[in-house]
């Protein structure tokens, strides 16, 4: 298997994105899948690469990235040293972090036998899953959608959530990250961003115009995201697929730092749908 791993995208005045690839190169027309992380999330995280290397395996050309403001950088990319960037980051930049991945993936791999560009297919988990509906609604390139423990609503995490006038007054409000004890910031621009870019950030309405396969995977003890949010996205897109995993949470009953090669069954049937859904 060809596994390369922190390769650099630079994009002129804009962050780099840091990106890993698999793929296997015995085989050719390997469908490309890409994977969204989530909010606080990162490409490492927790057993992500255990994950990337199953699915290539099974015959696909895995790609995942951070996106360019997660709060990681070129030389640290897992965690989050880069504070300043994680407070600038916004719904638009993430969407548009992806297309510019996408745009990578069919200029990288043009003349690669081992890959089939034409085969795009996305995987998003919790607000990376958001992303990945949106794009899938804007870019014909995605043939296949997989969201696992997907948020369905931005609006009401951006704009019914904590208080307004306070957040514009100060700039800036603060979440505690549980595991690194960080105070990480929100800068009002994501606030200002949203509402932008309301239309296009609207998850509902990107739901109801997908018409490629979507396989919509929650865990049924999941205290981040709620099953509900689960079923409504199945619920503006009828054609979807709804698999509940039971006794799993928000991530599928990993952790981060995971050390252990055995993953909890609950993950190991998060794999198995993927590759039986992507197949």
């Amino acid at each position: 298997m060809h596994i390369e791993k922190n390769i650099i995208l630079k994009r002129n005045g804009q962050k780099p994105i840091v990106i890993d690839k698999f793929y296997n190169t015995g085989c050719n027309n390997q469908p490309i899948v890409v994977f969204c992380h989530g909010y606080k999330g990162f490409k490492d995280w927790g057993a992500w690469d255990i994950m990337a290397k199953q699915i290539a395996k099974a015959g696909f050309c895995f790609v995942k990235f951070n996106f360019s403001h997660n709060g990681g950088t070129v030389k640290s990319p897992i965690d989050f040293p880069d504070l300043e960037a994680f407070g600038n980051n916004n719904y638009t930049r993430e969407l548009d972090d992806l297309g510019d991945i996408i745009d990578w993936i069919v200029k990288k791999f043009k003349g690669n036998a081992a890959v089939d560009i034409p085969k795009i297919n996305l995987i998003g988990h919790s607000r990376g899953g958001g992303i990945a509906i949106l794009k899938t609604s804007e870019d014909s390139r995605i043939k296949k959608l997989i969201t696992l423990a997907s948020v369905c609503d931005f609006e009401k995490r951006t704009v019914t959530t904590g208080d307004l006038k306070q957040w514009k007054k100060n700039g800036v409000k603060y979440v505690i990250n549980g595991r690194t004890k960080q105070k990480m910031p929100h800068f009002y621009q994501f606030y200002e961003d949203f509402i932008r870019n309301r239309e296009r950030l609207n998850i509902k309405f990107a739901a109801k115009k997908i018409n490629i396969p979507h396989l919509v995977i929650h865990g049924d003890t999941d205290t981040s995201v709620s099953i509900s949010e689960a079923k409504q996205i199945c619920k503006w897109n009828p054609k979807s697929q709804l698999q509940i995993i039971e006794n799993a949470d928000h991530v599928f009953n990993v952790k981060h730092p995971w050390k252990s090669q055995s993953l909890p069954k609950e993950f190991e049937k998060l794999i198995s749908s993927t590759i039986q859904f992507l197949k």
